[in-house]
């Protein structure tokens, strides 16, 4: 079999190619990444010369290149995007273009190609917020109901999969997932960023008074779910995609970090809150586990342990990507410590 990946060279898609070709060996994948901030080969390293990978630089946008690289191509698992909500907040109109114009691109080149399988990743923020201390979850009949420009554009590009599906046939699937977590993950979300700046000795921007509440979703966990999805998933049919059965907020995970660290409340910083910051994400997950069998390996506690391990194992990657534009990133959006 033969997948193209877009977005393998970031957090997520990245992870997705190392265990594929791991559990995998005889499968080829093509990896389409645009190397923005975001995208890093270093992450695909230990793979970079195998003769099943190839690496095509390009922009989704560009139909020429996704024409070319969607040659002879068995399945599409699409993660290319544009994902951070704080930067769609300063830079909607690029969400818009990569979200939206990148996937119908996608989808026009596999409608073309006769490609077996689309799968598209989304996210759990198309279908708005909850509120606190209340047991609601989102699932696969939630309303879409996206409040940032990050979510509607993830909103857009859940609809255009599904209408090529009804409209053209194309064989389609979608998972709606939690917020991921683990190695390689670019430190602006609040896990990364939270064990990098203790490392560094920096205080943690916590937004507001903290008790946001997120699903936390260990990322080689949501990749053996893409894989469940691709092997036993039903055409047309979307799956919500989560790690948790209980809810935590954004405080607490810090304060689980700065304990498996060694350290203590001193590191917590609460800044000024973002713009319409949505209050309570949770996922109901028993879709894809009764239908599908799958389920997370371990709970959070053992994926937190084992993603702080990582990034302490592996400081040269994470203080690399921490300069240049992340930088400038940072000091505009938390201030300066």
């Amino acid at each position: 079999m033969k997948l193209l990946v877009t977005g393998g060279a970031g957090f997520i898609g990245s992870n997705f190619i190392l265990y594929w070709i791991k559990n995998h060996p005889d499968d080829k994948i093509v990896n389409l990444d645009k190397l923005t901030y975001a995208g890093n080969l270093e992450n695909l390293k230990e793979i970079e010369k195998n003769q099943n990978y190839s690496f095509v630089r390009g922009d989704i946008c560009d139909a020429k290149t996704v024409n070319n690289a969607m040659q002879e191509i068995d399945f599409v698992v699409h993660f290319a995007a544009e994902s951070h909500v704080d930067r769609s907040i300063a830079e909607p109109a690029t969400f818009v273009m990569t979200n939206v114009i990148g996937t119908q691109v996608l989808l026009d080149s596999a409608v073309k190609n006769n490609v077996k399988r689309f799968h598209h990743v989304s996210t759990d923020e198309v279908f708005g917020s909850l509120e606190l201390n209340n047991s609601n979850k989102f699932n696969e009949r939630t309303n879409y109901n996206p409040r940032s420009p990050y979510s509607a554009s993830k909103a857009g590009s859940d609809y255009l999969v599904r209408a090529y599906f009804s409209t053209y046939g194309l064989p389609i699937t979608v998972t709606n997932c939690s917020n991921n977590f683990g190695p390689y993950q670019f430190p602006e979300k609040i896990i990364s960023l939270a064990i990098t700046n203790i490392l560094e000795n920096k205080k943690i921007p916590i937004y507001g008074d903290g008790l946001y509440v997120r699903d936390w979703l260990y990322v080689e966990d949501h990749c053996r779910a893409i894989e469940a999805v691709l092997q036993k998933g039903k055409i047309g049919e979307a799956y919500c995609v989560g790690g948790l059965t209980e809810d935590i907020n954004n405080l607490e995970i810090a304060k689980k970090i700065i304990k498996i660290l060694g350290k203590d409340e001193s590191y917590i910083e609460f800044v000024k809150d973002r713009p319409g910051h949505d209050r309570r994400y949770a996922v109901d997950w028993s879709k894809i586990k009764n239908e599908l069998g799958w389920q997370p390996l371990y709970s959070l506690d053992e994926w937190l342990e084992k993603t702080v391990k990582w990034y302490t194992e592996n400081e040269s990657w994470w203080k690399a990507v921490k300069t240049g534009e992340y930088q400038r990133y940072y000091e505009k959006q938390y201030g300066r410590n």
